[in-house]
Formats: C-alpha cells, structure tokens, sequence
C-alpha cells in the first residue's frame, strides 16, 4: 500500500559511453588493489598507474586475476617494524591517523564495498566490529557509535573523533555530521577503537575514524558512476585523479536526491571533496584539503513505539484532517510565540519540517623534513558549519565556524640501541558562535515565527601530546602517550518569553567553565611468530560538554546546566590477531571500561528543545570484538564482524517528579538505553576469476541487530532484528584508447521485506499515577522496507 519498488533513474549517460566501443569489452576481471594482509603496514607513496598500450578495436583480451589478499586488516601491530623495515618519520606520522601502534583498529578497503551500492557510509562501517550506526535526522546523517560511545546521543555524531586524510571534520565542540561524507570518494577507512584521547584529544573516549581519499596517481584518469533504485533514488557522482610531476591530485563530486521511503523523507543533496598535495622541495610538501557539501531534506517526525507497530512508514500523514492511523502530530503556536493563542496540530508534511545546510572545511598542511628521520608538520583547518533546522515545534538557525591548528614533529632514531618513534605536537582550536531558536507556526512550508531562545557560545581546546614507541626485541614493542588539554567553554543564553499582555524581560544564563584533561596510554605488542600478534593495552579518554548542554533543563526548557562535568573513561584491551596465510585472518579482542561522570543524552517531551545532558556518575563497559576474513575455496570467501556489549550503571540515582512530590530510584545494575548487546555483519560470497565469466560474482549478507532498552528504567525495548541482503555484480577491463574498466551491479536490500528500527533515541522515565512509566515521546525511525539498487562505475583513462 505504501511501498515503491520501481527500479527508476539509473543514469544512462556511463552506459552511453560504453556502448560507443562495444568490441573493447575484455572478459577479464582485472586485478583488485591487493591490500595488505600485514597488521598496521604503512601506507606507501602513491604510484602512477602503467598505461597499456591500447590494442586494436576488435581484438579482446583475457587475462585472470589473482584472487584478492583479505581486505579487513584488523588490530594496530608494530606498523613498520612488522614488516621487517625501518620506516621513515613521514610515513610513521601517516600512521598515527590511520592505524597507530598498540591500538585496536581496523582497516576497511575499497574492495569491500566497490561492487555494491553505497549509500551512506554505514554500508562501509559495518564491516569493522566494534561499530554500530543509526539513522539520524536526514538521509545521510548517521549515528556513528564506537563500542556504544555514540549511542545515547540524539543526533550527530559524539565521542568519536572523525578525519578526513588526516585534517579533522569533529569541530572544537566534539560535534562531527556524516551528511558530508560520502562514501563513494574513499580507497579505505580506518576504525581506530577504545579510549584515544593521549593521540586524538578531546572528545576520543570511543576512538577516532579515519576516511581515505584515494590517492590522484592511483587514479589516474576519471571515473563515472550512477546508482538509482526505490523510492527514487539516483546517485551520479564522477571521480577525477591525477599524479603529474611534483603535483598529485584528486576531485570527487556527487549529486544524491531521492524520494525517501518515510513520509516527508525528501532530499537533496551535493558534496565535493578535494585533495592536492605538491612536492616543492625533496623536502617539503604542501597538500590542501577542500570539502563543501550542500543539503536540503525534508524530515518525518519520530514515533513512539506504539506510532511505529501501527504505520511505520508514516504514510497517509499528508493533513491533521486526512491523516491515517499512527500518524506523528508536532503542536505549533497559532500566534507564534505562546500556547495562549491556540495550538495547532499538524504533520510533519503539513509543517514543512526539515532541514537545509551547508558544510564547508578548508584545509592546508606542510609538511618539511629536517632529514631522512625527522618530519614537521603544521596544518590549519577552517571549518564551517551553517544551519537552519526546523525539526520540531521550534526550529535551530545559526552559523558555527572553527578554526583548528596543530603542530607535531615526528622522529625516527634510537635511544639505547633500540629502535625509536618519538611525536611530540601542539594544538589549538576554536568555534564561536551565535544560534537561535525561533518558534515554527502553523500554515506551512515551516514558517517561523518569534525568537525562543539565542545562544551565544565559544569553545576553545589547547594542548600538548607526545608518544613514544619503542622496539625492546626483536618481537616486542612498547608504547606510552600522555596528552594534557584544557578546555573552555563560554556562553549566554538569553531565554524569551511572551505574555498576551506587556512583556518581560529575557531570562538570562551564563557560563564560563574551564576543564583541565590528561591522558595517558600504555601498550605491548608481541609478535610470536608471523602467524600471531598479542596486544595489550590501557588507555584513557575524555570529553567535554558542549556548551548548548549547559542552557537545556531535564523539562527541555531553557535554564541553567552548567554542573555539567567531563567525562572520562579508563579501558584496558587485550586481543590476538592470527593470520596464518593469505587466505585467512581472524582477530579478537576483549575491552573492560571504566566511565566518570558519563555524559548522557535523553528525549524529552516536546518543548523548546529536543534533548536534554546529565552525567551519571559512574558505569562500566565491557565486551568483545571479532573479526574474520576467510578464502576457504577459490573464488569463495567469507567475512564477518560481531560484537558484544554489556554496558551498566553502578553509580546512579535518577530524580523524578510527580506534581511535587519528588521519586528518587537508584539505576545501579540497570543497562545503559541505547546499547544492543549483539552485533553481527556477515558475507558470503563468490567471484570467479577466469574464462569467459571472469569477473562475474555475487553475495549475500546477513546483519543481525539485538533488541535494546530504551530507557534508564530498563521498562521498555526496541525491538531486534535481521536482513538479509543479496547482489550480483560484474567487473571487467577495457582494452581501448579512453577506457579502463566496467563494473556493474545489481542488488536488493532487505530480501524478506522486514520492518524494522534504523533509530530509537533514548527516552526520559516518567511518573504516571504514582508509578514508574515512560514518556510518551517520538524517538523511533523505521529502517527502509525492501529496495532494489542497480548502479554501474565506467573508469577512463
């Protein structure tokens, strides 16, 4: 009744290029970037790709390829030294962003996601245990969480500190948006997992990721892709790289706008991202980083769970007068400014909900060598993020610029005779910033009526960092970090209120806090042999509010929170990962975490705003992480990543109130909302390699999500679930003058057609007649139904 499954607006423009040579198709699968199986390698230089002489029209090539090396390297080994060579102090800075010694990682290539469509970048992060995401509020706007880090938080993306080639896209208030990555622009993503504040800083307590443009040379040429499918999905995006000379480069465009398979789920949305890096002197390199990204969305209300069993989808929910059963209704002032007037209660269609923003970062890094085992590094990063945000009663409007600066040196030597990586860095960074909160009106098209509330905020983070990594034999390696930051937040709320008779002056909140962080690191890695790696490690984080937090009360009416306090959190890891040969690599690791004053964020029933923070003042967090990639015949391989959690509270009490009667209840032993217990992302899959079906492949995919609690009462749960996903897909050479390759898929998502939760904040308990219950608030998204996604890549030379 409410599903559309039309395969519809495939662009046709690559295939018209293709079809312009049919007699250079070669039934060849070509050889896949083989990525290396040696835990924590570094990334080498970047070469230019060999160009084949073309060969004449009509004569076809086959040539078979090797099958690929596993592609998910996991855990952080001894990078270099693991390989058996000395790196240079260059490539040992790389690998701080990317897979540091001693910690817990893993490295997702390009292999694995680039036969199949690729929406957001979720489809790329679930292959890495450890990583669980949620839909968030716009078509690519995910929850990223790392071992349930990000898992309370309501929008966005916190506790995890994200980069994109090294330069930082988390603003200075922890806040990182994945509206602006998109995933077709990356060769690989690290997931670096547990407390990493001693290298990444504020805001680190569930680890960092790292997206990887690929490199121009590698490149080398343009790539053309499309992608189109249910509910009006269409994706066209182009690909253009080169290394020429001292000069490589590469540019990423993209077009994404769809329909939505939600009601008022419509969107738009344009990202371009950038790199270049030019070799001035054999000592010096300059490389700039450009990401702009424009997005314009329609946004459904979210369900309660009741709304959600009765019309998922939000369907029929276009008037308050015609609207179907389950249907979402926001309460809008009829005068704009109080409920005294009337409310109004409408749709989120009817309203106009929705969001429209822009993101915009410019960066530059230089890079100078002192010689062969000593690098600089300074690099500046401006960072824009400018929105207007009617989601609800109230819409969020302002204008959030950060400047972030860092300079680090990274020195490889000796101390005693033992091989030595010494980084010492400092940094600063900064955002200041005005935002509203203007009342939204009845009438449409999100109207908006008279000023709620005005932030004005600034946050600052300066520091210093220094890790040493230390090679004590031929098999061990140790690694110590220490990072000292201070943060400080500023700010003044001015709250507004509206009488039908005379006015009143604002109500005014002030901050002014100042938080003093350290953290240190510890960890050993054991190379038994070239089969084994055992690591250990302890490790620390921390976090800051933010300072919109401290103006929020537990009503979501504007008032004074400024008792917030970071957070912190001490994890120790200890894990194996095995790989006794090409076609097999297994990895396990198991983590126990200690959290201070954990910063939690919660639902609350509409007012001025959505959310409100508190600390709870002492949990634990343990689980375990696994991983495993296995060629077990030729052409056949298998993969999966599965994670468990057990998150609790052991220290606190939640305060509710019933009239004027205050209930106190002690959480101790209750499981923390928001976090499943089980995880599971696994693939099977086959593609042959030679003869005449050589590049012909397929796969099917089963991700399993466990039920989880809701609520700090543990009285209500989201339901679990599984899917199943299946694609076919086909990749092929091109023997001609302007082409390279062809690589064509089909695939259907969610085969038995499963309704499902892709999101469900956290909810406030409530008192309901002198008993414990659960607000009745909208936190729930579904998941999409069934979708059919056909796409095809045509790479030029």
């Amino acid at each position: 009744m409410f599903r559309r499954h039309a395969l519809g607006g495939v662009s046709v423009v690559a295939l018209q290029l293709v079809l312009l040579q049919p007699a250079t198709i070669a039934h060849a699968q070509p050889e896949r970037e083989l990525p290396s199986v040696t835990v924590d390698a570094p990334r080498a230089a970047p070469q230019r790709a060999v160009r084949k002489p073309a060969a004449p029209a009509a004569v076809l090539t086959t040539r078979p390829s090797k099958p690929p090396a596993a592609s998910v390297a996991n855990s952080s080994g001894q990078g270099a030294a693991a390989s058996g060579r000395l790196a240079g102090a260059s490539d040992a800075r790389d690998r701080l962003s990317q897979a540091p010694s001693g910690q817990t990682a893993t490295m997702i290539d390009r292999s694995r996601y680039d036969d199949r469509p690729a929406f957001t970048v979720g489809d790329i992060l679930r292959e890495s245990p450890g990583v669980s995401v949620k839909q968030g509020n716009g078509p690519r706007d995910l929850g990223i969480s790392i071992r349930g880090s990000n898992a309370r938080n309501g929008f966005g993306i916190r506790n995890v500190v994200l980069f994109d080639d090294g330069f930082p896209v988390t603003q200075p208030d922890g806040l990182s948006r994945s509206d602006l990555i998109d995933p077709h622009a990356y060769g690989a993503v690290d997931v670096i997992r547990g407390p990493s504040s001693a290298l990444y800083g504020n805001y680190a307590t569930g680890g960092a990721i790292n997206f990887r443009t690929r490199p121009g040379g590698s490149i080398d040429g343009a790539e053309i892709g499309s992608e189109g499918g249910s509910f009006g999905y269409l994706s066209n995006y182009l690909t253009y790289g080169k290394k020429v000379g001292n000069f490589e480069g590469s540019l990423f465009t993209s077009d994404v706008r769809g329909d939505g398979y939600l009601g008022n789920g419509w969107f738009n949305t344009q990202t371009v991202n950038f790199l270049g890096t030019l070799k001035v002197t054999p000592d010096d390199r300059f490389t700039v980083k450009i990401i702009n990204n424009d997005l314009v969305t329609r946004l459904p209300l979210r369900y309660t769970l009741d709304q959600y069993y009765q019309n998922p989808y939000q369907q029929g929910c276009a008037t308050f007068a015609s609207r179907a059963a389950g249907c979402a209704l926001v309460g809008l002032n009829k005068n704009g400014f109080n409920a005294a007037a009337g409310v109004d209660q409408e749709t989120a269609l009817q309203a106009g909900l929705g969001r429209n923003d822009r993101r915009t970062i410019v960066g530059g890094r230089w890079e100078h060598d002192f010689d062969n085992n000593t690098t600089w590094r300074n690099q500046f990063v401006f960072d824009d993020r400018n929105i207007s945000q009617p989601t609800g009663s109230t819409s969020a409007i302002g204008d959030f610029p950060s400047y972030n600066y860092m300079s680090d040196v990274t020195r490889r030597g000796e101390i005693f005779g033992l091989e030595s990586t010494a980084y010492f860095g400092a940094f600063y960074n900064t955002l200041t910033a005005s935002s509203d909160t203007r009342f939204v009106m009845p009438g449409g098209n999100a109207t908006l009526g008279r000023l709620s509330g005005n932030t004005w905020s600034e946050t600052t983070n300066y520091g210093l960092r220094a890790r040493e990594e230390l090679k004590l034999t031929a098999a061990l390696t140790a690694v110590a970090g220490l990072g000292w930051e201070r943060t400080h937040l500023r700010g003044v709320n001015a709250a507004y209120g509206y009488p039908l008779v005379g006015s009143t002056p604002p109500g005014i909140t002030t901050a002014d806090r100042q938080f003093d962080n350290l953290a240190p690191e510890l960890a050993l890695l054991y190379r038994v042999n070239s089969d084994w790696l055992l690591r250990a490690r302890v490790a620390t984080g921390y976090g800051t509010p933010q300072a919109s937090n401290l103006f929020v009360l537990p009503s979501g009416a504007f008032g004074n929170n400024t008792q917030l306090q970071s957070q912190a959190n001490l994890g120790y890891d200890v894990g194996f990962d095995w790989t006794p040969n090409r076609a097999l690599t297994l990895s396990a690791t198991g983590f126990y975490e200690f959290f201070r004053n954990e910063i939690l964020t919660q639902a609350v029933t509409g007012a001025q705003n959505a959310s409100y923070t508190f600390n709870a003042p002492r949990s634990e967090h343990k689980g375990v992480e696994l991983a495993a990639d296995w060629q077990f015949l030729p052409g056949w391989r298998f993969t999966a990543a599965y994670t468990y959690l057990d998150q609790v509270y052991t220290e606190y009490t939640e305060n509710l109130a019933s009239g004027l009667t205050l209930f106190s209840f002690n959480r101790a032993g209750n499981k923390i909302p928001g976090i499943s217990p089980n995880e599971l992302t696994a693939r099977i899959g086959y593609d042959h390699d030679s003869g005449r079906l050589a590049g012909l492949g397929g796969f099917v995919e089963v991700q399993w999500k466990d039920s989880f609690y809701m609520d700090n009462g543990n009285l209500l749960k989201a339901p679990g679930y599984e899917l199943v996903n299946l694609n076919v897909h086909y990749k092929t050479e091109l023997v001609s003058e302007t082409l390279k390759s062809l690589n064509v898929f089909f695939e259907v998502r969610n085969v038995f057609d499963r309704t499902y939760i892709a999101s469900a904040n956290n909810v406030q308990n409530a008192m309901k007649s002198g008993v414990q219950d659960v607000a009745t608030t909208g936190t729930i998204y579904a998941g999409s139904p069934r979708a059919f996604v056909a796409g095809m890549k045509v790479a030029f030379r």
